[in-house]
C-alpha cells in the first residue's frame, strides 16, 4: 500500500501534480487537537478581526487568480473558462462571509419574570470538511468560509485528485497558525476526521455520504452530507428548443458532466424528435479537448475508471451522438446522448458521473413528472416552457431541492441555500444564510436581578 497521496493530471497522467505523505489516523487526530487550540483563540477575536482576516484571504485568492486557474486546469482537467470562474467565485465566497460575521447572533425575548432572556449563537468548535475534486477551490471554501466566519477552526480532507489545490489554498489564505489545516489521505483519514471533529460537512458519493452521516450521528456530531444527483430537464412542447438545447448541452457535458448538478436525463413531452434534433446540434457545437484551450467546454474525465464507466453506460441503448472513448492521451470520452434504454438501465436509475445523458419520452406532463421523480436522488431539476402557469405547476410537483425554470440544472448561487432531497442530501442546507445555523449552536441565557 502506498504511503503517499498522489494527484495526476487527467489530460496527461504522466504529470504528477502533487504528492504528500498520508496523514494517517494519528495525524488527523493531531491536526484536530491543534485546531481546537487555535479555535479557542479565533473564537475570542471580535467580528471585525475575523472579517478582516477573511477579506485578506479573499484578496490573496483574487491576487493569485491566474496561478490558481492554471492549477485547476492542470490538476482536475477543468476547462480554463470554468476554472477562472471558480477562482472568481472562491474570492467572492470569502468576501460574502467576511460580511456575514456582522449578522445577528441571537435575539432578545421577554422574560417570564424580572430580568432579561436572550439567545446567542456560538461556534461548534472544529469543522471537519471532506471535499471532492470537481470544485477543488469553491467547495472547500463554501464550507470553510462560513465555518471560520462564525468562529470555528477547519481541518480539510480533500479528495486525493485535488490535493494540490487544497495545499495551495492553505498557503494563500494567510490565517492564524493551525486554524485551517489540510490532512492528505483517503478513507482512513476521512473516517478519523469524522470521529474527531465537532461538526462534519461532506460532499461526495451517496454511499460514502451515508457512512459519514451514520458515523457522525452515532457520536452526536452535527453533520451535513451533499451527495449525488440524477437531474432531469423536462422540455415541454412550447419550449424555446434552440435555447433549451444549448443550456441542456452545456449543463450535461460542460466539464465532462462532472458536477452533481449536471443534467443526466432529458424528458420530452410531445416533441421527442424535435428535442433530439436540437440536442444533437447543440452538442456538436461544444469544443472537446485540451482544457487549457479557451474554446474547450468538454475536457477529460478525472481518471481511467471514470472514463471507462461512461463508455460502459452507453451499452444497452441507442447512441444519438458519442458513445466511445476518444483516441487521444488522457481520459477523454465523447459527449454522449443515449435513448431507448430498457427499464432498470443505469442511466435511468443512477448517476453516471461523466459526459453522458439519457433522453426519455413522456406522453403527458404527469408522466414527465413521474419520470423525473422516479429515482432515488432529488438534487435539482429544470423545466423548459414559455407558459408561466405550467412552469409554476410543474415546479411545485418536482421532488428536488432546487428547481430551475428555463435555466440549466448546473450552477448554484453561494448566497442561497443549497441541498437536495432523498439520497441527494442529509442534514441542514449549506451556503447562504443557512450556513450560520449549521456551524453554530444556540445558547439560551436568562438573567435575573441579584436582589437585595
Amino acid at each position: 500500500m502506498m504511503d503517499v497521496v498522489e494527484s495526476r493530471s487527467p489530460q496527461n497522467p504522466a504529470d504528477l501534480v502533487a504528492s504528500a505523505p498520508l496523514a494517517g489516523a494519528d495525524g488527523v487526530a493531531g491536526a484536530v487537537r491543534r485546531a481546537r487550540a487555535a479555535q479557542a483563540r479565533w473564537a475570542g477575536a471580535n467580528a471585525a478581526e475575523r472579517a478582516a482576516a477573511l477579506t485578506s484571504a479573499a484578496e490573496a485568492v483574487a491576487g493569485a487568480a491566474g496561478e490558481l486557474a492554471d492549477l485547476v486546469v492542470r490538476e482536475v482537467g477543468k476547462p480554463v473558462a470554468e476554472a477562472r470562474g471558480e477562482v472568481a467565485r472562491s474570492a467572492a465566497i470569502l468576501r460574502y462571509y467576511a460580511q456575514q460575521v456582522f449578522d445577528p447572533v441571537g435575539a432578545v425575548h421577554e422574560p417570564s419574570g424580572a430580568g432579561l432572556a436572550y439567545t446567542r449563537r456560538r461556534p461548534r468548535g472544529v469543522a471537519g470538511l471532506i471535499t471532492p475534486w470537481n470544485f477543488p477551490l469553491a467547495i472547500p471554501l463554501w464550507k470553510a468560509a462560513p465555518a471560520l466566519a462564525f468562529g470555528n477552526a477547519v481541518v480539510l480532507k480533500p479528495a486525493p485528485h485535488a490535493l494540490a489545490g487544497a495545499l495551495r489554498l492553505a498557503e494563500l489564505l494567510g490565517l492564524p497558525e493551525d486554524l485551517f489545516q489540510v490532512v492528505p489521505g483517503g478513507p482512513e483519514e476521512g473516517a478519523a476526521l469524522v470521529d474527531a471533529a465537532d461538526v462534519v460537512s461532506f460532499t461526495g458519493s451517496a454511499a460514502v455520504g451515508r457512512e459519514v452521516s451514520v458515523a457522525a450521528v452515532r457520536r452526536g456530531a452535527a453533520v451535513q452530507a451533499e451527495m449525488g444527483g440524477q437531474n432531469a430537464s423536462i422540455v415541454l412542447d412550447d419550449a424555446n428548443l434552440e435555447a433549451a438545447a444549448a443550456q441542456i448541452a452545456a449543463a450535461a457535458f460542460g466539464y465532462a458532466g462532472q458536477k452533481c448538478t449536471a443534467t443526466k436525463r432529458v424528458i420530452t413531452v410531445g416533441n421527442a424528435a424535435e428535442v433530439r434534433e436540437a440536442l444533437v446540434a447543440a452538442v456538436a457545437k461544444l469544443g472537446v479537448g485540451d482544457p487549457s484551450d479557451p474554446g474547450t467546454a468538454v475536457g477529460p474525465l478525472i481518471d481511467e475508471t471514470a472514463r471507462d464507466r461512461v463508455v460502459a453506460a452507453a451499452v444497452g441503448g441507442r447512441a444519438l451522438t458519442g458513445g466511445a472513448a476518444l483516441d487521444r492521451a488522457g481520459w477523454f470520452a465523447a459527449p454522449t446522448l443515449v435513448d431507448g434504454v430498457p427499464d432498470g438501465h443505469v442511466l435511468a436509475c443512477d448517476e453516471v458521473f461523466g459526459p453522458i445523458c439519457l433522453v426519455q419520452d413522456a406522453g403527458s406532463v404527469d408522466e414527465a413528472v413521474a419520470l423525473a421523480n422516479g429515482v432515488r436522488y432529488g438534487l435539482v431539476s429544470a423545466v423548459y416552457t414559455r407558459d408561466l402557469d405550467r412552469a409554476l405547476e410543474v415546479s411545485a410537483r418536482l421532488d428536488t431541492g432546487l428547481v430551475k425554470v428555463n435555466s440549466p440544472t448546473s450552477g448554484v448561487d453561494f448566497y442561497l441555500p443549497f441541498g437536495g432531497e432523498k439520497d441527494s442530501s442529509y442534514g441542514p442546507r449549506e451556503q447562504g444564510k443557512a450556513a450560520q445555523e449549521f456551524y453554530t449552536s444556540t445558547r439560551t441565557v436568562a438573567l435575573a436581578p441579584a436582589g437585595d
